[in-house]
């Protein structure tokens, strides 16, 4: 085996790397590939073979000590944007006061004194944040149903009062406004033991300033009855303190249940009852004093007090829980 000394002697030829292109080197690469600065060439026959050396570069080397600690920041700061919880605003707050007020109060019917004064205050609240400062302008969020979650107005209260209707319950009053025709369609729909139906009346509508439109009724429209495909009966009533037994009458009940199936068939073919309104005086204005995508609030005639949300919106499911 050659002695070190022998070694030293081989003829060694140094390479130099040549520089690199200065169009190829905008951007430093993570990673760089050294070779040593000299390959021995031996004359002996045990010659050795050219020694390379392969060193991976940190990114500090090639982009400075300060591009980690930047990448880092930035990632952190970014996380820490996801993970950063929705800012409630004012607004959001007092809609879900109001929405919660009405709780209880069967669409302003059986509101108490003390309710009514909370309500009127949160709804001059937001009124006074109004982000749609000229709604008739507004007609994309105008455009839709709303269904009426409270209201002031005196004359729905017997519409919604069970004595007036009994066994009937109201189960949604809306307003549908179509803003490309002009259109407004006011409905009530009504459930039954037997049946349900709806009454509505449709109008034209006509901008009169930013926020109020003058509207005429046309035609008022009855509703095809559907009739309910089954009829629950349940096992017991109560009835002055006496539980009466309902299980004989189950087979007048199925008798009775498959003879409405039948009828319910050939009534609900028929079309909707429509009655024109000619009178000259069936029209009223309406003012909105607040609108967004969600709530709308406007005020009638005599001040009467709408409060209106769009369908699909969350907070209807605020309203029902």
């Amino acid at each position: 085996m050659a002695s070190i000394s022998q070694l030293n002697q081989f003829p060694c030829k140094t390479l130099s790397t040549p520089p690199c292109n200065s169009k190829f080197t905008s951007r430093p690469s993570v990673f760089s590939i050294k070779t040593t600065t000299s390959i021995c060439r031996p004359t002996l026959s045990t010659g050795t073979r050219p020694v390379f050396s392969i060193r991976a570069v940190d990114a500090e080397d090639e982009w400075g000590p300060d591009y980690e600690d930047s990448a880092v920041a930035v990632a952190e700061e970014e996380s820490e944007e996801k993970l950063k919880p929705t800012e409630v605003t004012e607004i959001d707050s007092l809609k879900k006061q109001l929405v919660d007020s009405f709780y209880g109060t069967d669409r302003g019917l059986k509101a108490t004194s003390e309710t009514r004064a909370e309500i009127v205050e949160l709804i001059t609240q937001l009124e006074s944040k109004n982000p749609t400062a000229a709604p008739t302008e507004a007609l994309t969020l105008l455009n839709g149903k709303w269904i009426l979650a409270y209201t002031s107005f005196s004359g729905l209260f017997p519409l919604l009062s069970r004595g007036t209707l009994p066994l009937v319950k109201v189960e949604e009053i809306s307003q549908t406004i179509d803003s490309e025709n002009f259109t407004v369609q006011n409905s009530v729909q009504f459930s039954g033991p037997l049946a349900t139906t709806s009454i509505s009346t449709n109008a034209k509508f006509e901008v009169r300033s930013p926020k109020r439109v003058q509207i005429k009724f046309d035609e008022g429209i009855i509703g095809t009855p559907q009739l309910t495909d089954s009829i629950v009966l349940p096992e017991n009533v109560e009835f002055l303190g006496q539980k009466i037994d309902l299980t004989p009458f189950k087979g007048i009940i199925t008798s009775v249940q498959d003879t409405a199936s039948s009828v319910a068939k050939t009534i609900s073919s028929q079309p909707p009852l429509k009655i024109p309104i000619s009178n000259n005086n069936a029209q009223s204005w309406l003012l909105t004093t607040y609108l967004d995508e969600d709530l709308r609030i406007s005020r009638a005639d005599a001040g009467s007090i709408f409060v209106l949300i769009k369908e699909g919106s969350p907070l209807l499911t605020s309203l029902t829980n």
